[in-house]
């Protein structure tokens, strides 16, 4: 028998071929990576839906589902809620902080059922469901959740309110290094111009900056 040829075979990191330990980084990089948190929620809601609708009397398909359908599941799901919801007749209605328990029933959280539809709306279309005909985007659905958001602020008076998007701040650093480059700017201008005027230059720019500085 050839021992070279055994040999070359054994040995792992030869010059030819693609070593054992590139093909273990292949095989790890093709590997698919785990769905996210949301990812893994989306799939469960879905399949909650779609069991809701087997078991909804008569049984519904998907494809006759509508936003009436689906306001009437966002109802079935109350029962499982866990946020109290003071009824009008209620002494804590309109409490955020009661003092002492009451009778008044459990449901979902509005910011639950919000966030529950926009992962459902975009199951829907992963799955093959027409934009146009998604249920879960109809208006009734819509106008339902800003029912459902309203009423709960006031029975829990605990406004719902849009978060509103930052502005980008100025800081005085960001003025000081404009300024700066006020001076700079000035004082090449006055040396073209001769000594005296580019030190009127350089004194002018200097004294907005700390104007700028001050104000700040």
């Amino acid at each position: 028998m050839d021992s070279a040829s055994g040999t070359g075979a054994s040995v792992p990191n030869s010059g030819e071929g693609p070593s054992a330990t590139g093909s273990a980084t292949a095989a790890e990089h093709s590997s698919p990576a785990p769905p996210s948190r949301y990812e893994s929620q989306k799939r469960r809601d879905w399949n909650t839906f779609l069991q809701y609708l087997k078991n909804h009397k008569p049984p519904l398909t998907l494809a006759r589902c509508s936003g009436a359908h689906v306001i009437e599941f966002l109802k079935y799901l109350d029962q499982f809620g866990k946020t109290k919801v003071h009824i009008s007749g209620c002494p804590y209605f309109g409490h955020p902080n009661p003092p002492a328990p009451c009778a008044c029933p459990l449901k979902q959280a509005w910011g639950s059922l919000d966030a529950l539809i926009g992962r459902l709306r975009a199951a829907y279309e992963e799955n093959g469901g027409r934009p146009e005909a998604n249920p879960f985007g109809a208006k009734a659905v819509r106008i339902y959740l800003r029912e459902v958001r309203e009423g709960q602020a006031k029975a829990r008076g605990i406004p719902y309110e849009k978060k509103k998007r930052k502005r980008p701040t100025v800081t005085s650093a960001t003025v000081v290094a404009s300024a700066e480059e006020n001076v700079s700017v000035a004082a090449s201008q006055g040396g073209d111009a001769g000594e005296g005027s580019g030190s009127g230059g350089v004194a002018q720019a200097a004294t907005t900056a700390a104007t700028a500085t001050t104000t700040i």
